[in-house]
């Protein structure tokens, strides 16, 4: 039984919800840098809000344990806000009014997550990142010596907190995805050295499902459109506690909070095809990482490529992500200043060590108190970037630096490496003297939340990471959908369209109303069988090597966060391809086999419709195991044309006696077993009548042994299966790169 108190709040809750969701985004953050814009709620509907943490993004069903969902509201009650004494007035008299539901929240302890979720309170749970002497190394050259190591990280320290953004910047080969990736758990740092906690806890697994990250390069689908992507994702990735409708409504609230109303029925596009703006590509990569309402969300330069307005936009927009109550580290190339002065913390690197860590605010005071500072009005993260590269043009620096410069200007290096090391041993050194030990000391300060259950040998509640996602046979279902829609304007382009028809139609053409009444016009249609074989074999084969090297840049993205089986993404991969890849061959038949005078009955006409249809699902296994085999479309390409080559060849039409030796071929080629089902539809059960003599068997057709039937089927059915069981094996066995 669930206290009147409690009963009465809940009621008191749903009588102010009339078109009103808490979400953070809509009203302001509570949080110290929140602001005090509470005004789309009643007074007392904000104090409400503010004392049951009314956060950011989806109240994911079961994600939170009634245990983490205390240490929720501890964590938002003992934030500041920062309110003008109009609001402080109305917030009191809502206060007074309220005290029976405010009671309630003093025995919180006793809600349960049914309470919460029938509340519809959006919850975040907050995560203080801290990292230690991260470093990294690697062995010169690729070798595997621990003597000669190049460090790519070393001695790295800094922390962000809820509601901050924090910002990793440096040139070029400076270390910042290499931390990043270390942070956000994607690399492990057991073997390097260092320490990155969360809450004060280690990487563990249910961290996974509360980090988010977005890749630098757009890694989607070209041909879904913006409303697709997100729905596939979140069908895939969020509870299965949730409805189908639950997720579908999550996704609108995300193409909302991100402006993608106006586009979110355009096909994203890609190199080929016309699609949505750059920046709108980006955000919709974000959208699909934050529609799990992440805790930590990284970013790998996200505004690369985008034009100053567009990445001022995205950099508003993590803005707003982290004042509701999320972590958010990204890396960042060289920003406008107006960009620069958005992150709220700055990690500035140099060859792979820090030259800064603090706000961003008093980055420039800072290196201006260690006797650096531009001589000329110019962009803050230009400046940075220029003392990270030892360009020190344009800057006033201390004396014993210009003095070692000048120093090493001799002709054979001309100042340029060994007043760059001097610099950036100068900055190190300024860096470990003046800022490290502060900021190693105040990583020793426990972070302000409870993380008892952290140690306590479970997983984020009732919703651990296997629990809470969707099942296999339904992973299928929804992979399945995805790639037929995916895939539909390839199949039935124009083009390729045209390419079927008008090869379809100079055939029927070439072999206008053929006959099998002499053995001469026998061989003849033969051959017209015999190509209708290869044809239907190397077509499918090439456009099914594709499918994995295009797809191996998402098939890593989504196995990583851990969005579905390997298995169910195979099966629905393949399968989905087949309901398109069925429609070509039957208007390519029923324009061949008419014209050119094939047998007219409708039994004969289904067995060879049937025999093509059995080709090719055989040939795209080929065409799927050498792409997974070689992940590389010009060796894959190279190397199924000797294939396919050899397999025509063998096919039993140009060489009719072929060498014991060689002999073993044939039976791998799905055109040998294809082309003997086609001359057996045709004429295994039938006679040659040689105008008005006696019907006779060809010697051609005798001499090929069509009477079993079953052995040829089995084969091609082997084939089907055991080639994609390879490439099944060879993708379970690579190494997928998350890029």
């Amino acid at each position: 039984m669930k206290s009147h108190s409690t009963d009465s709040m809940i009621s008191s809750m749903k009588d102010d919800q009339h078109g009103i969701r808490i979400n953070l985004k809509r009203i302001g953050s509570f949080g110290s840098k929140g602001g005090s814009a509470v005004s789309n709620f009643s007074a007392g509907s904000a104090k409400r809000a503010q004392d049951l943490v009314a956060t950011d993004a989806l109240a994911i069903n079961g994600t939170l344990s009634s245990r983490e969902i205390e240490h929720v509201v501890d964590f938002w009650a003992s934030m500041p806000s920062s309110e003008t004494p109009e609001t402080s007035q109305r917030k009191n008299h809502a206060h007074a009014k309220d005290d029976e539901a405010e009671g309630s929240m003093n025995n919180k302890k006793n809600l349960d997550s049914d309470i919460w979720m029938a509340m519809k309170i959006d919850l975040t749970f907050p995560i203080y990142l801290k990292f230690s002497d991260v470093g990294y190394k690697v062995a010169e050259n690729g070798g595997t010596s621990s003597v000669a190591m190049n460090y790519i990280l070393e001695g790295v320290t800094g922390s962000v907190e809820p509601g901050e953004v924090l910002a990793l910047m440096g040139p070029s080969g400076g270390g910042k995805t290499t931390l990043l990736n270390l942070l956000s758990g994607k690399m492990r740092i057991k073997d390097h050295g260092g320490l990155i906690t969360y809450n004060d806890q280690p990487y563990s697994k249910w961290l996974k499902r509360r980090i988010g990250f977005v890749l630098q390069d757009d890694v989607v689908f070209a041909n879904l459109t913006v409303r697709e992507t997100l729905t596939y994702a979140a069908l895939l990735r969020l509870p299965k506690t949730l409805t189908k409708q639950q997720k579908e409504e999550r996704v609108i609230n995300v193409i909302h909070d991100l402006g993608l109303e106006r586009c979110q029925d355009t096909i994203i596009g890609g190199a080929y095809t016309s699609g949505i703006s750059g920046g709108e590509r980006k955000r919709v990569c974000i959208g699909n990482e934050i529609l799990l309402d992440p805790s930590l969300l990284f970013l790998d330069e996200p505004t690369s490529g985008l034009d100053s307005t567009t990445a001022l936009r995205i950099a508003q927009m993590l803005h707003n992500i982290a004042h509701a109550g999320k972590t958010v580290v990204t890396t960042i190339h060289q920003p406008s200043s107006r960009l620069f002065n958005m992150f709220d913390k700055l990690i500035l690197l140099g060859r792979g060590s820090s030259l800064y860590f603090g706000k961003t605010s008093e980055a420039m005071l800072y290196f201006s108190s260690i006797g650096c500072s531009p001589l000329i009005p110019m962009n803050p993260a230009e400046f940075l970037i220029d003392l990270a590269n030892g360009n020190i043009n344009d800057k006033s620096v201390p004396l014993e630096l210009q003095q070692r410069r000048f120093l090493c200007k001799t002709p054979e290096i001309e100042g340029r490496w060994s007043s760059s090391m001097d610099i950036h041993e100068y900055l190190v050194g300024a860096y470990e003297t003046r800022v490290a030990g502060i900021e190693k000391q105040k990583l020793l300060k426990p972070a302000p939340i409870d993380t008892m259950w952290m140690t306590q040998g479970r997983g984020p509640g009732p919703c651990c990471l296997d629990e809470s996602r969707v099942g296999w046979w339904e992973q299928c279902h929804i992979l399945f959908w995805r790639g037929l829609k995916e895939r539909r304007h390839e199949y039935l382009s124009c083009i390729r369209v045209i390419q079927v028809v008008a090869t379809a139609v100079i055939i029927g053409l070439l072999w206008w109303n053929s006959d099998a009444s002499t053995p001469k016009n026998l061989q003849d249609q033969a051959g017209l069988l015999f190509f209708i074989s290869v044809f239907w074999g190397y077509f499918p084969v090439f456009a099914a090597i594709f499918t994995f090297p295009k797809e191996r840049e998402i098939l890593a993205k989504e196995r990583s966060v851990g969005m579905y089986k390997l298995s169910a993404y195979f099966i629905a991969r393949t399968t989905s391809d087949l309901p398109l890849d069925l429609i070509l061959p039957i208007v390519f038949l029923l324009i061949v086999y008419f014209m050119a005078g094939l047998r007219s009955d409708f039994t004969t006409f289904l067995e060879s419709l049937l025999t093509i249809f059995l080709s090719i699902v055989a040939a795209q296994g080929l065409g799927l195991a050498v792409g997974a085999a070689l992940m590389d479309i010009k060796k894959a390409t190279t190397l199924a044309s000797v294939i396919i080559m050899t397999f025509m060849l063998s096919g039993g039409f140009f060489v009719q006696r072929v060498p014991f030796f060689m002999s073993w071929i044939r039976h791998l080629s799905f055109n040998y077993h294809a082309y003997r089902l086609l001359l057996r539809a045709q004429y295994g059960c039938t006679s040659i009548s040689h105008h008005n003599a006696n019907p006779c068997k060809s010697r051609f057709i005798e001499e090929l042994g069509l009477d079993n039937r079953g052995m040829e089927v089995g084969t091609m059915i082997a084939m089907v299966f055991g080639y994609r069981l390879l490439a099944y094996l060879f993708l379970r066995n690579m190494k997928l790169r998350n890029t």
